[in-house]
């Protein structure tokens, strides 16, 4: 069942998720992306440009950050609006994976649109990766 907005409080934690990535799951999003550039691949290449290592894609990360405010709103059509900011790559070593971490609460409400403003906190390690991340959700 949906969220209903007269339900909500600006303050709201409503949804959260740990999202591992692994190489494997970069090289996966490569794929189905077409987003082959080495930084997401290739140590060599991704440290010889200044990376800390392999990085996770930036359009990854966006994805995984908003999935946990899709499963809540119970609809990706109710997804009327999404914007991030990319603040910091996120490093995937191998072997291992990182873990971002994300946290969805209601920054605004308006019953006028029917929307709710989620503000999505997203790290790893404790450290934000993406910046100003909000989708606004219309709901009933």
């Amino acid at each position: 069942m949906a969220p209903a907005l007269a339900e909500l409080t600006v303050g709201d934690v409503v949804a959260r998720r740990e999202v591992v990535v692994d190489r494997a799951r970069l090289v996966r999003y490569a794929g189905a992306s077409g987003d082959f550039n080495p930084i997401h691949w290739n140590e060599r290449v991704a440290t010889a440009v200044g990376l800390p290592g392999v990085i996770a894609h930036g359009m990854w990360t966006m994805g995984a950050a908003v999935g946990p405010v899709v499963d809540w709103a119970g609809d990706p059509g109710a997804v009327v609006d999404y914007q991030v900011r990319f603040t910091r790559p996120i490093p995937v070593p191998d072997p291992g994976a990182a873990t971002v971490e994300v946290v969805a609460t209601v920054g605004a409400l308006d019953a006028d649109a029917g929307t709710a403003r989620i503000d999505l906190t997203v790290t790893v390690d404790g450290v934000r990766v993406l910046g100003k991340a909000q989708a606004v959700v219309r709901l009933s």
